[in-house]
C-alpha cells in the first residue's frame, strides 16, 4: 500500500533532527518513507502506512490546540507509539497533562521503562526504580510527586538522600547542619526548581510543604499523607533500608530509586538497595522497575558512555585472575630459543 502525506512547514518538525524520526518509523513500523519537496510517500502494510498517517494527523491536531512538542520530547514519545499499537500521540498528550497538573512543564514519559514507571508509581504505594544514571528515575518521581501535591491526593512532600560521603566528617563542615547537607541533596533541589516556580518552591520549603533532608532525618518519625522519596538508595545500608521503609503512615506513597552499579559504601554487599530486592521480591503492594541504557533520557553522549562503561568493566570481569610473585600465562613457558640462549657460556 502507497499513500501520500502533504508537507507543509507545521509537519516538518515531526522529521527530527536530520531525519531521526522518519528514520525511526521506517525501522519500527516496516515502511518506507520517500521524502520528496512536494510531499511525503510511505509504502508498506496497509496498518503500517495507516499508523504513520495517525501520527502525522494527530501531531497537526496537537499543534492547532497549541501543544508544542520539542524534537527531544517527539522522539520519546513516537517510540512509545511504534512500540505498542493501543497508545497513540493524542492519547500519550493527554496522559502527560493529568500527570503534569500543577507542574510548569509536561511529564511524559520517553521510553516504555519509564511508562511503567509512572504507571507503578500511580497504582502502588510502594515503588523502587533502578538503573543507571540519567534514565529519569529521579526526575520522574519528584515530578509526580509535586502533581500529588498540587491535586491534594497528599499535603506534603518528604525528599531524602543519605549522605554517604560526608559520613563522620559533618562536623569539619563550615555552616548548620542544614547547610552542610545541601550540597548532597542539591540533585532533589534542582527536580523542584525544574518542575515548579522558584519562588514557590521557597515559600514551600519554608512552610515545610515540602521537606529535603539526609536520611539520618527519618528516624523515629511517622510519615502520614505524604510523598516520600529516597534518592541514591543503593548508598543505605541494611538497617537504614528498614528504617525508612517503615516511616510510612496512612495515606502515604513511597518512591525508593537507585542505582546498584554506583554503590559508595565500603562494602558494596552490605548495600540496603540490594537486600530490599531480595527481601521483598513477590511482597504484595511493592513494585520493582528497572531501567536500562536504553532509558537514558539526558544529552546522547550520556547513553553511550553508559555502553562503554558497562563494556569495559564486563571486560575487565573476564580477564584472569593475575597472583602477585607469580609469571602471567604467556611467560611460564619461555620460548626454547631464549633457553637455549642462556644455556651459552658468556
Amino acid at each position: 500500500m502507497k499513500k501520500s502525506i502533504e508537507i507543509t512547514p507545521n509537519l516538518e518538525p515531526v522529521f527530527g533532527t536530520r531525519d531521526e524520526n522518519l528514520r525511526l518509523l521506517e525501522d519500527s513500523l516496516k515502511v518506507r518513507i520517500d521524502l520528496r519537496s512536494d510531499a511525503l510517500y510511505i509504502e508498506g502494510e496497509p496498518e503500517s502506512v495507516a499508523r504513520v498517517e495517525r501520527i502525522f494527523a494527530d501531531y497537526e491536531a496537537l499543534r492547532k490546540v497549541g501543544v508544542t512538542l520539542q524534537n527531544g520530547e517527539l522522539n520519546g514519545m513516537l517510540k512509545l507509539v511504534v512500540a505498542d499499537p493501543a497508545i497513540t500521540l493524542r492519547s500519550l498528550v493527554e496522559s502527560g497533562k493529568q500527570r503534569s497538573n500543577g507542574v510548569r512543564r509536561m511529564v511524559q514519559p520517553r521510553s516504555i521503562n519509564q511508562r511503567q514507571y509512572l504507571e507503578a508509581i500511580e497504582h502502588s504505594d510502594m515503588v523502587f526504580g533502578i538503573g543507571p544514571a540519567g534514565t529519569g528515575k529521579t526526575y520522574l518521581a519528584v515530578a509526580m510527586a509535586v502533581a500529588a501535591l498540587a491535586a491534594k491526593k497528599v499535603s506534603r512532600l518528604v525528599l531524602v538522600r543519605p549522605a554517604v560521603e560526608a559520613g563522620e566528617r559533618l562536623g569539619f563542615l563550615p555552616g548548620t547542619l542544614q547547610e552542610k547537607v545541601d550540597p548532597y541533596l542539591r540533585p532533589l533541589y534542582d527536580a523542584l526548581y525544574d518542575l515548579l516556580e522558584p519562588n514557590r518552591v521557597d515559600k514551600m520549603l519554608e512552610s515545610n510543604v515540602i521537606e529535603v533532608a539526609p536520611l539520618a532525618f527519618m528516624r523515629g518519625r511517622t510519615l502520614n499523607d505524604a510523598f516520600i522519596i529516597m534518592d541514591e538508595a543503593q548508598n543505605t545500608t541494611s538497617e537504614q533500608m528498614k528504617m525508612f521503609l517503615t516511616r510510612m503512615g496512612n495515606n502515604s506513597k513511597a518512591v525508593i530509586t537507585g542505582d546498584i552499579t554506583q554503590i559508595d559504601l565500603p562494602n558494596p554487599r552490605k548495600s540496603g538497595l540490594l537486600e530490599a530486592l531480595e527481601v521483598l521480591k513477590g511482597v504484595e503492594g511493592v513494585r520493582f522497575c528497572h531501567f536500562e541504557n536504553e532509558d537514558v533520557v539526558r544529552h546522547l553522549l550520556v547513553q553511550r558512555v553508559v555502553r562503554a562503561y558497562d563494556s569495559f568493566q564486563r571486560a575487565q570481569r573476564e580477564l584472569p585472575l593475575e597472583i602477585p610473585g607469580t609469571l602471567p600465562p604467556e611467560q611460564t613457558h619461555p620460548p626454547e630459543r631464549a633457553i637455549k640462549a642462556s644455556a651459552q657460556p658468556q
